[in-house]
């Protein structure tokens, strides 16, 4: 069982704009030819931060011709937000919020042997790294700049230090690169 932070993200580094939109992303691939398939049959649970929630709600619509379903996760999934959101009909959804520590341990058992993903924000992901509770970054690299927007990870990882698995090219417009969080810390 993994944590996985599990991400795309623009070549300067932000996984949405300014005001969260995504629509840079879609002309870059098809969902089918990357990882995605293989990678959510492995997942038994989800984190994921309000902004992201509220990106799924407000495109609902997008996200069904992408995956079949305007809520495409049949596993659990735990919502950070210190605000009251709206629930989605047909989700298995908890809205938590505080220390990801506690939360993780929930996840943990809900997940079983399969694993957990930190669908987003980068700053959720980056609580959970905080915490020593990742253990590995799939992002996938598309041929585009933002210039500004949310950050991948708006953390300095120096140590635990990110030891580089794999590189997988992905069409003409997207590269998966695949890390490790080494907890030993290694030069």
């Amino acid at each position: 069982m993994k944590t996985q932070y599990y991400t795309a993200t623009s070549l300067d580094g932000f996984i949405a704009t300014e005001d969260d939109s995504l629509e840079w992303l879609f002309p870059l691939g098809e969902l089918n030819e990357s990882s995605y398939p293989a990678f959510i049959a492995d997942v038994g649970a989800l984190a994921m931060g309000s902004a992201t929630y509220e990106w799924m709600l407000r495109n609902a619509d997008k996200v069904a011709a992408e995956t079949g379903s305007p809520w495409p996760y049949t596993q659990p999934v735990w919502i950070f937000s210190r605000r009251k959101l709206p629930l989605t009909d047909g989700a298995n959804i908890q809205f938590v919020s505080g220390d990801v520590r506690p939360i993780h341990a929930d996840m943990r058992a809900a997940a079983g042997d399969k694993n957990i993903w930190i669908v987003g924000g980068g700053d959720l992901a980056g609580q959970f790294c905080d915490a020593g509770l990742l253990d590995e970054l799939i992002i996938q690299m598309g041929s585009v700049t933002l210039g500004k927007g949310k950050p991948l990870f708006p953390r300095r990882v120096l140590s635990p230090q990110l030891r580089l698995l794999s590189v997988r090219q992905i069409g003409t417009s997207m590269a998966e690169l695949r890390y490790e969080v080494d907890r030993g810390g290694a030069a």
